[in-house]
């Protein structure tokens, strides 16, 4: 089996991603994790993952559906300037290593404490779940662990509400460590992977925004919610989502609170000198024309996206779907070498390495 690039491991690894449960992404992904994914092109050998399996938790039924997505999410990466030729692009279906851990990993983890995970907790609330979820959905939380563990990073980059994950992962790696590598329970996780284990203990890197908020102001920005601004929106309809975002005071104090999604927005759309002095305006209890607001914001944002919506026009149609399968195809090839080379090291230390096997 070929080991991964030495010039390119011996970079601080990073691995990060998104489900394709939508044609593309918003800006709560682009603030939450697609900015540090931008930065960190270049420090970091960066592994960049669609998780078009766990997207089958919610949508088995429509394949065809996670396959457009799947391309489409694709497309945005592109048309942020994520670069496939300075990080790995990965497809989590592709890479048989994930699917292999998944089930070592399940071993580790207590059923109970799967289920008292926040994140996914609140998912099943938000989507309205109820019962109906199949045995699949709780274990996408276990193979979140193996998506991060097949490459062995340093950093992971998530928006807030993936920190329970994160913390998941960190747990399996510290147990699996000390159980099959002999590595003490007083070990610091920062030097398990000096001292003989087989995995870093990752940690989570989150953006400069944790959490924004979507236009209804009470949940996170979402695909699924219906209340996101999506990178490829034109500007008309930018600014038609924002003017639709309700602006009341409480009723207690007769001001806008303060993490108001309007706000959130200033804060994370506008230069920091004119978010400010908004907030204290809304602050003082002056009479603010929410109008002029929402157009300084429409504004901004548009000129923020303008450059991905023209990269992303470029790869509408079959060219550009030709162009996305040849970046898969590419980052295939590479993500295997990286997680059988893992896979190989964490069933050596448990005893179940057999024989090399190679997969392209």
């Amino acid at each position: 089996m070929t080991t991964a690039d030495p010039s390119l491991r011996a970079r601080p690894r990073i691995l990060t991603g998104d489900t394709p449960t939508h044609t593309g992404l918003h800006l709560g992904h682009y603030v939450g994790s697609l900015e540090n994914r931008l930065r960190l092109q270049d420090e970091y050998d960066c592994y960049f993952l669609i998780a078009n399996v766990h997207a089958f938790t919610t949508l088995a039924e429509k394949p065809a559906e996670i396959r457009a997505n799947t391309i489409g999410i694709v497309k945005d990466w592109l048309a942020v300037g994520l670069d496939p030729d300075r990080s790995t692009f990965v497809l989590q279906s592709e890479i048989p290593a994930i699917a292999e851990l998944t089930f070592l990993f399940a071993m580790l983890i207590p059923f109970n404490k799967v289920m008292r995970n926040p994140t996914l907790k609140t998912e099943i609330e938000t989507k309205g779940l109820g019962e109906t979820y199949p045995f699949g959905f709780p274990m996408y939380a276990v193979g979140q662990c193996a998506d991060i563990l097949a490459f062995r990073p340093e950093l992971v980059p998530v928006g807030e509400d993936q920190e329970a994950h994160i913390e998941m992962c960190r747990d399996v790696a510290l147990k699996f460590n000390q159980l099959y590598c002999g590595v003490g329970n007083r070990v610091p996780a920062e030097e398990h992977a000096k001292v003989g284990g087989v995995f870093p203990i990752p940690k989570a890197k989150v953006g400069r925004i944790a959490r924004l908020a979507g236009l209804d102001g009470v949940n996170k920005m979402s695909k699924s919610l219906g209340n996101a601004i999506f990178l490829y929106d034109d500007a008309k309809t930018v600014q038609k989502k924002i003017n639709k975002i309700t602006v009341l005071p409480d009723p207690a104090t007769k001001l806008v609170p303060q993490d108001h999604a309007l706000l959130q927005y200033c804060d994370a759309f506008l230069p920091r000198e004119r978010a400010e002095a908004i907030r204290a305006e809304y602050a003082s209890g002056k009479d603010v024309m929410h109008g002029h607001i929402k157009a300084e914001l429409g504004e901004a944002i548009n000129a923020l996206i303008e450059p991905m919506r023209q990269r992303r026009a470029k790869l509408d149609g079959p060219e550009g779907d030709q162009r996305v399968i040849e970046v898969i195809s590419t980052g295939i090839r590479k993500a295997n070498v990286a997680a059988e080379e893992t896979l190989a090291m964490a069933k050596r230390a448990m005893g179940l390495h057999f024989g090399e096997r190679r997969i392209g």
